[in-house]
Order: C-alpha cells, then structure tokens, then sequence
C-alpha cells in the first residue's frame, strides 16, 4: 500500500503530467550549474596535491586533474600505480 502511495505521488509530481511541455532531461537542463570547461580546467590546474580516493587509477587522477599519467609519475617517483592507497597524496605539479 505505501509503494503505491509513493508511486502515485512520484507520476502526479512529474512534469509530463502538470501539463508542462518538455521532458524531465529538459528540466534538469535548466536547473544544472556546472562550470564551464574552461573554468573547470582552470581549477584543476591551480591545485598542487591530489588525494587519492578508493577505486582510483592513475589514469583516472590524470583525467581528473588534467595532469598527464607521464608528468604524475614524474613528479612523484615514489609513487607506484600499481598500490594507490586512499588518502595518498599525489604531487600534481611542483
């Protein structure tokens, strides 16, 4: 009976049936605030040091940061891809 009522609220509160034209893609379309790239390039170039989060590759931090796998590893020699440990600090530039 609750899913039911849940389900009921979830369609009535839709757009597609308050008669609003346009689909929901659309809608969240116009509520989304993301920077542009540009500006978000900017960001990740500005910080110095990258924590490492669990389930990261290198290649994953290098797309995160804009740093390349090459430049990560060169400014981190220690450094191991093969054993990233969450909460290790990765030098992103010097």
């Amino acid at each position: 009976m609750a899913c039911t009522v849940a389900l009921v609220a979830v369609v009535l509160s839709s757009p597609a049936v308050d008669g609003e034209e346009g689909t929901a893609e659309q809608a969240t379309e116009r509520t989304t605030t993301e920077a542009p790239r540009g500006e978000r390039s900017e960001r990740r170039r500005t910080r110095r040091i990258y924590r490492v989060k669990a389930g990261d590759t290198l290649g994953g931090i290098a797309e995160k940061t804009g740093v390349s796998v090459e430049r990560l590893q060169a400014l981190n020699p220690e450094l191991d891809p093969q054993a990233l440990v969450a909460g290790q600090r990765i030098r992103l530039r010097e």
